[in-house]
């Protein structure tokens, strides 16, 4: 590999249909693929690092905010100078990150934390899969930070991943950019103003365990008994000059009618 080669994927363990919307939040145009059981997100526009970033820092910062977004585990995987790594990232809980330096050495020592814990997230065997996992961060001598990467990549196979075609850690971003045009239902993703991302944002909450309370008979009624708890609240709350309670009924009422508001708005679309 060139030392000035860099690249990165982001690899959603979800399928298209829930990686999309989630993708419009980043405000990026990105070509999305499907990979096996799961997605896999390139950078189309070029240049895409901006104000002397790195290349793990702007994947990173990616794999974090559609993994914030959604409820499954983002990978981000990123080669820059001879350097490799990955982050995973899974909702709010603490992201875990490994790198390599050009002779495939662990950066900071041989610290196998960062695989258990991808082993456990990504639902990897403990034992045998974890075990080669850790091997990657032993010294070999034969090994270098491409082979790594391609190491990690190959074990997420028993995970259900399968990269398309020429989408290989470690090429240059230009050679991602044309094999993730032509690998079989790929599709571009692109921000295309704010009204857009937040309808994006609001499906992948109703996707979640979350959606039957925003939209649906379960919307409706929490709805409804909020108006019906609220409006008496706010009568009372007058009668007695009780700003603290009237706020109270206010606001049951306010969530209330939001709620059937948007339900309907929603049913209306």
């Amino acid at each position: 590999m060139s030392q000035t080669t860099a690249g990165g994927l982001l690899l959603c363990h979800a399928g298209p249909a829930d990686a999309r919307p989630a993708a419009h939040i980043l405000r990026e145009r990105l070509l999305l693929a499907p990979a096996g059981e799961w997605s896999v997100l390139v950078p189309e526009a070029k240049p895409w690092l901006r104000h002397g970033e790195t290349v793990a820092e702007v994947l990173a910062g990616w794999g974090s905010a559609v993994a914030l977004s959604s409820n499954w585990p983002v990978l981000s995987l990123w080669w820059e100078d001879g350097r490799t790594g990955f982050v995973l990232s899974s909702g709010f809980r603490r992201s875990a990150a490994y790198e390599w330096d050009a002779a495939g050495r662990p950066h900071g020592g041989p610290d196998p934390a960062a695989m258990r814990v991808l082993a456990a997230r990504l639902g990897l065997d403990p034992v045998l899969d974890l075990e080669e996992l850790e091997r990657l961060t032993r010294p070999d001598e034969a090994a270098d930070g491409d082979s790594r990467l391609l190491g990690v990549v190959a074990l997420l196979a028993r995970a259900g991943l399968a990269l398309p075609s020429g989408l290989t850690p470690g090429e240059p971003a230009d050679r991602l950019r044309e094999a993730a045009r032509v690998a079989p239902g790929a599709e571009p993703v692109e921000w295309s103003g704010w009204r857009d991302t937040v309808r994006a944002e609001l499906a992948v909450v109703e996707d979640s365990p979350l959606g039957p309370w925003l939209r649906g008979p379960k919307a409706r009624l929490a709805g409804a008994a909020q108006l019906a708890a609220g409006a008496p609240l706010m009568l009372w709350a007058a009668r007695r000059r009780s700003p603290g309670w009237l706020a109270a009924g206010t606001l049951l009422v306010a969530h209330g009618a939001a709620a059937l508001a948007y339900d309907r708005a929603r049913r209306g679309e």
